[in-house]
């Protein structure tokens, strides 16, 4: 008989760096998962991915205590910031895109960025084709004032 799922909980983590700490021990706590066995599966599952990277995860957990994850790739802004260069700012240090999308440009790529992007993302994008998935990549560009050159 398959196992009975009680619910699914969305988690941000960063690849390589979970840990029994906020959010992630909390959140698992209070569903009754197992803290570290999670930490040490999804730090295994991560490991060749980039340290560090915020990796979407959905979590499934089943009457038995016992779980799956599906893992995905970090989001299409995480890459674009890292391939337009942009310098961290800010109280929590992290890099932005700019105030005013559309007036400002905060930085650039290149056509062919956006292509290797696109083709990282492939399997969680709702597209058919890199050329599609392109067009996705493009939109979170534009939405965060970077400025896409030929």
């Amino acid at each position: 008989m398959a196992k009975k799922v009680i619910g699914k909980l969305k988690l941000q983590v960063k690849a390589g760096q979970a840990n029994p700490s906020p959010p992630v021990g909390p959140a698992l706590g209070q569903r009754g998962i197992n803290i570290m066995e999670f930490c040490k599966a999804f730090n295994a599952k991560t490991q060749d991915m980039e340290p560090g990277a915020p990796c979407p995860t959905v979590i499934t957990y089943y009457q038995d205590k016992s779980f799956s994850m599906d893992i995905k790739t970090p989001p299409a802004s995480y890459f674009l910031k890292k391939a337009a260069g942009l310098k961290p700012v800010g109280k929590r240090n992290r890099p932005k895109g700019s105030e005013k999308p559309g007036r400002e440009v905060a930085g650039s790529v290149t056509v062919a960025q956006v292509r290797e992007i696109a083709e990282a993302k492939m399997k969680d994008l709702n597209a058919s084709d890199v050329e599609g998935a392109m067009q996705i990549i493009l939109g979170s560009a534009r939405s965060m004032g970077i400025e896409v050159k030929g």
